[in-house]
């Protein structure tokens, strides 16, 4: 089971330095928001797995002679007591700048009980009566005192520090808690201390996860390794994190170091060296990676009891214990962060110290294969097959040196730590043996990472899925290609969304923002590209443009999709639609899907070569020119926009607005809609033609605003067409055709608008709960008050009524075609936008004045499915072809 951070907390008795009174003042002057007239300070402190003294902070006020907790705070600092220089460092755990030396080469002297040595940079470290710290590299002790050595100063060449915490809390997506202040007046609360945000989640401290269902077992190792994901994906020269270490030759080091340390702990008149450590050592000296030359931001003791997740849902929120962070070989981190799977490292066992592989690995907990394969997913990293035996033997190599050294010390009876040290010998022999054991096995890992296929997988999500049969279950190939799809979201997008907005928002908002084209990329290596297209649409395409459906040259078969029928492809657009800027990116938004589909239906080959392919490969935008400001063009046959004939080409006049896409600056493709024949029959008078956006006569007039949203750089235009002269061959499928092009465009295309308005009530719900279980009003959380319970869940019944309806309609559009399948679309285009609106309106009220702001995604996705309301024919229209439908079944 799981420990609330709570249940962390015990209580104590403030020494006379720690005066909650100068700590209070403190706050006050120091901390954005502390309450300015608090009755009360109360702390209790934390009482697992603290090196430095970490302390709940409670502030008190009353409300109706009542006293009532209002804010809670973590504060951290110092032991007391003379300490090295840099020992228990918090102060590089919170961002600030110092100086360091003058900017030469930085020298530590350090000084405890009395006895002082000089250190020139930190690999110098003396050997009398030092010892490394009982867990990670980098920490040497001195009667106990346990000093930050490795990774303690970022140097530059102005000898300014900046440390880690703040840095990746303001400039990356990686979850930690805010910090507020730091503190270095020791008179203060006698240490040098820093405020911090208090995360009221979960820990779980026996990686066995005991008392947990296998699913949850499953979704926490999950979230561990995107975690650690996050962490390894910072880019340290971006939050000037830089210099926060040496990179270079960081697993050679450790093999030094910890190997002398193990010589000091085991030398004459100490306990006795085992032969098998040495051979270790040599080994691990002969088997150094390649790519130990680079290094990024090393965690140093990650571990699943150091992450805080979420108190209802899995995911992490916070990663603690920082002080041993620095720059290195991030697989040194993973290694670490699996050793359950190798040892037994619960408790002090030396009987059966075996991890998961030689037991059994409790039901749910992923195979250290199948954690590493998401590991690797999630960064990019090739997998680790060929050092991975290296990894690991370090991680062992270390901890046996660890013990080494605490057994030395307890012999000598200047150790602390009771039973602990007085097994270390013992426990030192299991890791050398195990570790021994180790490199001779011939294989650790698999030569490739197991198949997305293994049905042990990671599940990401599943709700609104069933896994029994039934018509609206997905088959296999879909459940992969949405565990992808949602992986992708939340590792790429997601992190992106205030990115591509804080462009958007800029004087360079009609520019693209250079990251999507990466994302784009992405998107094609893992199968994720033009996902929407029909399979026979996509057959046809293939045998006009490469005479063969079978075969295409080069990435052809990536340009088509992955060949999915439109109700298959709704269960991914869904998920698409959490995010206004995801459809562009996997080339699955609006209006190129529509456009593209109109080009692979009814284009001919030369049209589809010059573009059909480029907006394939995603190279260019497109844009569809229909509406009018004159005229209501819900009704196509009201369009005025001419197109005339002349000899080999045809002359464009008219105004169109609200032209979607017109204003990207990769825009490059126009299918225009006007009127070629006014004399004509009512329905053939309308034609549509390719318009490059580069000829002559074709004006931008204005962008349009959408609730005060311009969009951009998608945008929406206002165009002017004055004497466009286009190729007589750029008309689409023959004059007079406009009208039935226009309904076999709109069917799948506005379907997909309906999907992707799922997923924005998806997202809506879920941020909506968030906000719920985190904010409290009148004396309680929101997610208490019963008017809120009852809102919520009928917004969830709404939610699931109209996905049903959505699935129908895509189900009927794959078996009866656009026209016999129009009334289910027609209801799906009034319910759809209408319950998508309900429930971001909830989700906006939960938030109250956050709701309405830029501070989150839902102003924008209700904007946009408010304009889908007009956008997709206006509801009168829908209502009016329903309910003739049902009139026309009740004469037969």
């Amino acid at each position: 089971m799981a420990s609330r951070t709570s249940d962390l907390l015990v209580q104590f008795q403030p020494d006379g330095e720690l005066n909650l009174n100068s700590l209070g003042e403190y706050a006050k002057e120091h901390v954005h928001g502390f309450p300015s007239s608090p009755v009360k300070i109360g702390l209790k402190q934390f009482g697992y797995g603290q090196s430095n003294p970490t302390y709940l902070m409670e502030v008190s006020s009353t409300e109706g002679g009542t006293e009532v907790v209002k804010k809670k705070y973590v504060v951290r600092k110092k032991p007391p007591g003379k300490l090295l220089q840099s020992a228990h460092a918090v102060e590089r755990e919170f961002q600030r700048k110092y100086s360091c030396c003058g900017g030469q080469s930085c020298c530590l002297y350090v000084c405890l009980h009395g006895h002082t040595q000089q250190m020139k940079g930190y690999d110098e470290i003396p050997n009398t009566n030092l010892e490394y710290h009982p867990k990670v590299n980098g920490f040497v002790s001195w009667n106990d005192d346990w000093v930050s050595v490795e990774a303690l100063y970022q140097r530059d060449g102005k000898g300014n520090g900046t440390l880690v915490l703040e840095a990746l809390g303001v400039h990356t997506q990686v979850p930690v808690p805010k910090v507020f202040c730091l503190c270095t007046d020791s008179s203060v609360i006698g240490t040098p201390f820093y405020i911090m945000e208090y995360l009221e989640g979960r820990i779980y401290l026996n990686p066995k996860l005991p008392g947990v269902t296998p699913e949850k077992r499953n979704a926490i190792y999950h979230a561990t390794a995107k975690a650690l994901a996050s962490l390894h994906s910072v880019n340290v020269d971006s939050i000037g994190l830089g210099k926060f270490g040496r990179r270079n030759d960081y697993c050679k080091r450790q093999v030094e170091r910890w190997g002398k340390q193990y010589m000091i702990s085991t030398s004459e008149g100490k306990p006795p060296r085992d032969p098998k450590m040495l051979e270790l050592a040599s080994w691990l000296q002969q088997h150094i990676p390649l790519e130990d030359s680079t290094g990024g931001l090393v965690h140093g003791d990650f571990r699943i009891d150091n992450l805080v997740f979420h108190p209802v849902e899995d995911k992490v929120i916070g990663i603690l214990d920082w002080e041993l962070s620095t720059l290195g070989n991030q697989m040194c981190d993973v290694a670490y962060s699996t050793m359950p799977y190798v040892m037994d490292v619960t408790d002090d066992n030396t009987e059966s110290p075996g991890g998961f592989e030689a037991t059994r690995i409790p039901d749910g907990i992923p195979s250290l294969a199948e954690f590493l394969a998401e590991y690797c997913s999630l960064t990019g990293k090739p997998w680790p097959a060929v050092d991975w035996k290296f990894y690991v033997a370090l991680s062992l190599f270390r901890g046996a040196s660890i013990y080494a050294g605490v057994y030395n010390r307890w012999i000598l009876g200047n150790a602390s730590g009771g039973k602990r040290a007085q097994v270390a010998g013992k426990l030192g022999t299991v890791v050398i043996d195990c570790a021994y054991t180790y490199i001779r096995r011939k294989s650790v890992l698999p030569d490739h990472p197991p198949s997305a296929t293994n049905p042990k997988q990671f599940a990401t999500e599943s709700e609104g899925l069933s896994k029994d049969s039934g018509k609206f279950v997905p088959s296999r190939k879909i459940l992969e290609l949405r565990n992808k799809l949602l992986k992708f979201m939340e590792t790429r997008i997601y992190p992106m969304e205030s990115k591509f907005s804080e462009l958007a928002q800029s004087n360079m908002r009609w520019t693209v923002h250079p990251e999507e084209e990466n994302l784009k990329e992405l998107a094609k290596r893992e199968g994720l590209w033009n996902l929407w297209i029909p399979l026979d649409s996509a057959a046809r395409a293939k045998k006009l443009l490469f005479d063969d459906a079978e075969r295409t040259p080069g990435n052809g078969n990536n340009l088509f999709g992955a060949g999915l029928s439109n109700l298959e492809y709704g269960y991914l657009c869904e998920i698409m639609g959490r995010s206004v800027w995801a459809p562009q990116v996997f080339n699955c938004g609006a209006p190129d899907t529509g456009n593209m589909e109109v080009l692979l239906r009814y284009g001919t080959k030369e049209q589809q070569q010059e573009w059909l392919i480029p907006l394939l490969e995603g190279k260019i935008r497109s844009a569809f020119a229909m509406t009018e400001p004159q005229v209501a063009s819900s009704d196509a046959t009201n369009i005025e926009c001419s197109i005339s004939r002349q000899g080999n080409s045809y002359i464009i006049n008219g105004t169109k607005w609200w032209t979607s896409g017109a204003m990207d600056p990769r825009c490059r493709l126009l299918i225009v809609m006007g009127k070629s024949d006014f004399n004509a029959a009512k329905h053939k008078q309308q034609s549509m033609i390719l318009v490059d956006m580069k000829t002559p006569g074709v004006h931008v007039k204005r962008p349009l605003m959408v609730f005060g949203f311009d969009d951009a750089p998608h945008g929406h235009a206002e165009l002017v067409f004055e004497n466009v002269r286009v190729p007589a061959n750029n008309i689409l499928l023959g004059e007079g055709r406009g009208f039935e092009i226009a309904q076999g465009r709109l069917g799948p295309g506005r379907l997909h608008h309906c999907m992707r308005l799922i997923g924005a009530a998806e997202r809506g719900m879920q941020i909506m709960a968030q906000r719920a279980l985190q904010r409290r009003v009148f004396g309680k959380l929101i997610a208490e008050q019963g008017s809120f319970l009852s809102d919520m869940a009928k917004c969830r019944v709404e939610l699931e009524k109209t996905r049903l309806l959505v699935l129908e309609a895509a189900d009927q559009l794959d078996r009866l075609g656009n026209k016999k399948s129009r009334g289910i679309l027609a209801m799906a285009k009034v319910a759809a936008p209408n319950m998508a609106l309900e429930v971001l309106d909830r989700a906006i009220q939960v938030h109250g004045g956050a709701g309405v702001s830029s501070d989150t995604v839902l102003a924008h996705l209700w904007v946009t499915a408010r304009t889908l309301r007009i956008a997709d024919g206006p509801d009168e229209v829908h209502l009016g072809t329903i309910a003739k439908l049902e009139l026309q079944r009740a004469k037969i």
